[in-house]
């Protein structure tokens, strides 16, 4: 079979299996496997595939079918036009997550100094790298609790050359943070427990997915303890479901000076901003 012909077996197979992007899976699979760049697919789409090339292809297909995440199928994730390594040990970076860079980022450059932040829940460290690589004056403590976690964070760190202004910590929230940041970023855990989720969603680690029976605990306990660290004037900065919003807001409010939340592209609340009182 060529290689067009390929594509179109695996598109069907993956629209039959609950795929919401079939083309762009198989399209991503396959050029994964062929060690080629998706572009090169249509460049060489009359390439005859011959069994060797197609047993592994046909493998992550099926695996796809079963509802892994293509990022763990191929390894890699593109976050803010960054490449990351993506393992089962981390969420798969999302595109809304984007926002909040977008807006950490925005703030950080409005700043007449050099910005020290930490990210609370660090993942695979596409966040914290993201703002790094934009944010030439920042430097970023980032912690998780999970150890295979910070490994993969390690890599990705290295990856893009960021260990001067990048370190790596374990622990509990801000438990092991620097006392004096001018920001805290996070995206938490802020599914509830019950929720039902999609098979692709369950295959990524449920302790970076759920936060509590309401799915805010753990981002209500983190707008708290940020107070701890923050310079006067500081902000913090949480990804969150627009179902918890409301009370985020209410516990944001009671604790600091001024809070704002912000809408993504789907028109949803995303990320809550805010921030202490500057100084007299």
């Amino acid at each position: 079979m060529n290689l067009v012909e390929v594509l179109r077996r695996a598109t069907g197979y993956l629209a039959g299996h609950g795929s919401t992007s079939p083309r762009l899976d198989a399209e991503l699979l396959l050029a994964h496997c062929l060690e080629l760049r998706r572009l090169d697919l249509y460049l060489q789409h009359d390439r005859d595939l011959d069994e060797p090339e197609l047993i592994p292809y046909r493998e992550l297909t099926r695996r796809r079918g079963q509802g892994e995440p293509v990022a763990y199928l191929t390894g890699r994730r593109e976050f803010m036009g960054l490449d990351f390594e993506v393992t089962p040990a981390v969420l798969v970076p999302n595109p809304d997550t984007e926002l909040l860079v977008q807006l950490v980022v925005a703030w950080g450059r409005a700043m007449p100094r050099e910005v020290r932040l930490a990210e609370v829940g660090v993942g695979s460290g596409c966040v914290a790298i993201s703002i790094a690589h934009n944010l030439p004056t920042a430097s970023i403590v980032g912690s998780d609790i999970d150890p295979q976690a910070l490994l993969v964070a390690a890599r990705n760190v290295s990856r893009h050359g960021l260990e001067s202004r990048i370190d790596l910590l374990e622990g509990d929230l801000l438990a092991n943070a620097p006392l004096e940041l001018d920001a805290v970023v996070a995206n938490l855990p802020y599914l509830p427990d019950g929720l039902d989720l999609a098979s692709e969603v369950l295959a990524q680690p449920a302790g970076a997915l759920r936060g509590g029976p309401t799915g805010g605990e753990l981002v209500e306990r983190l707008l708290r303890e940020s107070i701890g660290h923050l310079y006067p004037g500081g902000r913090t900065f949480v990804e969150a479901d627009p179902m918890v919003m409301g009370r985020l807001v209410e516990v944001a409010e009671s604790c600091y000076q001024g809070v704002r939340v912000h809408r993504d592209l789907g028109g949803h609340q995303r990320v809550l901003e805010a921030w202490t009182a500057p100084s007299a």
